[in-house]
């Protein structure tokens, strides 16, 4: 490794500490960099509307799930005090200056949740697309009487009418604990809310609180990825949260239909059994020694156990079935024959098994590309899919061919949606025989679940991706238990990622950050002693000492750091690169023309950008070729300047050189996850601005990846006889 080259005697500005207006978004996601400033290709249906089309989609999907089930279940102004530190917290979160409560682990950036989507019609490409309308303006004024009857903050009126729909002005009045669904909000916020509202009638033992807690609770385990709790854990974090007794807390909950309970059968030798709570589903109360069954009695929201449920469903019946016989054995064997190494194990496994994991780093993508390039030559209708442009972009220019000439690479977005790829067929499913998805990892249940169900009796899929790096922003982990479990073949890359980058990336992954012999400066540390010394030198690094030593621009340098709050976070970073590359007034929402910027256009999704101009009309912004129209009141929650992301942000990405800022009071956010992805995002060049002394070594040797509670091996046992 070498040092970094001196800067340049003129480079010595000071960092600039965020101007008031910064905007910023909780949402995390695989996405970051830059994005072209060209007009949609034609018959291509925008990232923003093909999010949105696919989050109805998936609700729909649920609706049905539901249905399926047996039976029904049933049923500001200047502020201070406890308004301000409720104005506060939620808007910390909505900001990412901090994450949501780390009840359960550090959990991904908090996802706000958005309103029901329409799918529009389709629009002429080079039309920019809108943001999706907030609530209507008299739900917005009830709910913020009422919340200013409660003493909460008026501000928070949009975003809980958002959550709480139609009726929510009464809601409040008839459960004030209901605040908690708010983004940011936590119990002891909620508690004074309710007692101003309340009065001698609000208590710790109200079975609301204890039914508010108990959901909130779960929601804080989903945004660290777990897709249920154990209720064990969930009774003793409860009684932490000062419910009177938690037990009945659960059983309340159960019984209103807010969460669902199971037991999976467990098959650790010495497992001990556990009591059920009331409902859960499996259970055998009659017959002796019933009780005795070694199970693990999970209670997890609706949403996450359906689709978790769903998901399972789906890869079994890819698992059991006969892919559709197009091509010979012998067309397959010769097609195998003529690709070398372990892509040659990846078609002959894909020419006789629905469902094919396939794992690797960056270099391990031409693998899947030899792939789609037999199938398509068999005569499959063979595509691949990418969680965001990013990705897609990235594969696209590894593939090669048109879509006229061949396959093709298009986001998971708009292949679910309908909005990209082949469409659907006459049965709804997605019209194609193979579809490879890409950084497979970044797979959350949700959205696993809709493709599942989306894929027509015979076709092959295809998860390939690098399991060492951070897991999905979303509930479950997809990837990881499809490894675990065995359910179908593995094909593990033998292609090593090059150069020293490679080499250190690689040796990160094993739990190893060695010395690496770095003659083209591919990576270069920069020690610094605190924040603001991290922040003086990435500047210098972006602006000049990378340009100059490395022939890297700075629009092609991505800068990634653990949070976005702190003296060195995202966006104290952003305010002061902004002040050296594009420096103006900010005069809306704190953006000028040119900015970079990261965009979320829905939960856990976040666009690269750049700002285009302002008008009437909204902040205009181009994104991955997109046109895209953020209204004025939207932005603030859902535009982030860009030239600075977190790893997750980062996921799928990959720059020419990148700065990994990592300053002394963020090694707690570091894993060896973490450090992999950060690092991985470089293809030339990487800095390190390192102020962590002997976290980082101890990150990468001793903090493997959190582990999260899924039901997914469970719920495949029974269905897949391999299934472990």
């Amino acid at each position: 490794m070498s040092t970094e080259p001196e800067p340049a005697p003129e480079d010595t500005a000071e960092t600039v500490e965020p101007g008031p207006g910064t905007p910023g978004t909780a949402d995390a996601a695989s996405a970051g960099g830059e994005g072209g400033d060209a007009a949609a290709p034609a018959g291509q249906v925008s990232e923003t509307e093909a999010e949105l089309a696919a989050q109805r989609v998936e609700r729909e999907r649920i609706e049905r799930r539901k249905a399926e089930k047996q039976g029904p279940i049933e049923a500001g102004g200047k502020l201070s005090g406890t308004a301000a530190d409720l104005l506060a917290a939620v808007r910390a979160v909505e900001g990412g200056e901090k994450p949501a409560a780390t009840v359960f682990g550090d959990p991904a950036p908090a996802r706000r949740p958005a309103p029901e989507p329409v799918r529009p019609s389709r629009p002429a490409p080079a039309e920019p697309s809108a943001a999706p309308a907030g609530p209507p303006p008299e739900t917005v004024e009830a709910v913020r009487r009422v919340l200013a009857e409660g003493g909460a903050p008026e501000a928070l009126a949009p975003q809980t009418a958002a959550v709480l729909g139609e009726g929510a002005e009464e809601a409040l009045r008839a459960d004030p604990w209901h605040l908690l669904r708010v983004g940011g909000v936590r119990p002891e916020q909620a508690d004074g809310f309710a007692r101003a509202l309340l009065g001698a009638e609000c208590g710790p033992d109200d079975e609301r609180r204890g039914r508010a807690v108990t959901v909130w609770l779960l929601e804080q385990a989903a945004l660290a990825g777990h897709t249920a709790l154990e209720l064990a854990r969930l009774t003793a974090t409860l009684a932490q949260r000062g419910v009177p007794d938690p037990d009945a807390a659960v059983q309340s909950t159960l019984a209103e239909g807010e969460a669902l309970a199971f037991q999976d059968a467990l098959n650790e030798p010495g497992a001990r059994p556990e009591r059920a709570a009331g409902g859960a589903e499996g259970s055998d109360e009659e017959g002796e020694g019933a009780g005795e069954r070694p199970v693990r009695v999970l209670i997890g929201l609706e949403r996450y156990a359906l689709a978790e449920e769903s998901l399972a469903d789906g890869l079994a019946r890819l698992v059991n079935a006969a892919p559709k016989q197009d091509g010979s054995a012998a067309d397959w064997e010769r097609a195998a024959d003529s690709a070398q190494g372990s892509a040659a194990e990846l078609i002959r496994a894909v020419a006789g098994h629905g469902l094919v994991l396939h794992t690797g780093g960056e270099a391990s993508l031409a693998e899947p590309a030899a792939l789609l390039h037999a199938a398509y030559a068999l005569g499959l209708r063979a595509w691949a899919a990418a969680p965001g442009p990013l990705g897609r972009d990235r594969f696209a220019a590894l593939l090669g061919s048109p879509a006229a000439e061949g396959p093709a690479v298009v986001t998971l977005a708009g292949v679910l949606a309908g909005a990209e790829g082949p469409g659907r067929d006459a049965d709804g499913a997605v019209d194609l025989d193979l579809l490879v998805v890409l950084d497979a990892p970044q797979l959350d249940v949700e959205a696993g679940a809709l493709l599942a169900e989306s894929l027509p009796d015979g076709a092959r899929l295809v998860l390939a991706g690098d399991p060492a790096v951070l897991g999905s922003v979303g509930p479950g982990r997809i990837f990881a238990d499809l490894l675990a479990a065995g359910v179908c073949p593995q094909i593990a890359s033998r292609l090593p990622d090059p150069g020293p980058l490679g080499e250190l990336v690689s040796g990160i992954g094993i739990g190893e950050l060695g010395q690496v012999e770095a003659p083209g400066k591919e990576v270069v540390i920069v020690p610094v002693r605190e924040a603001g010394e991290a922040v003086h030198r990435t500047v210098q690094l972006v602006a000049d000492s990378v340009p100059r030593a490395i022939g890297v621009p700075a629009e092609e340098t991505q800068v990634i750091t653990p949070g976005h709050g702190g003296a060195a976070g995202t966006r104290a970073l952003n305010a002061a690169l902004k002040e050296r590359l594009n420096p103006g007034p900010g005069r809306f929402g704190g953006f000028d023309p040119g900015d970079r910027v990261a965009y979320s256009p829905a939960p856990g999704r976040t666009l690269p950008g750049r700002v285009v101009k302002a008008d009437a009309d909204g902040l205009h912004l181009s994104c991955g070729g997109e046109d895209v129209v953020v209204p004025k009141d939207r932005v603030e929650g859902s535009v982030r300047h860009g030239w600075a992301l977190t790893a997750h942000q980062a996921v799928g990405g990959r720059w020419p050189a990148v700065v990994v800022v990592l300053p002394g009071d963020a090694a707690q956010a570091l894993s060896r996850p973490w450090v992999y992805t950060a690092f991985g995002r470089a293809a030339r060049h990487l800095s390190v601005v390192h102020g962590m002394e002997q976290a980082l070594p101890r990150a990468v040797a001793e903090i493997p990846a959190k582990p999260r509670t899924t039901r997914l091996p469970a719920l495949l046992a029974p269905q897949v006889p391999t299934a472990g």
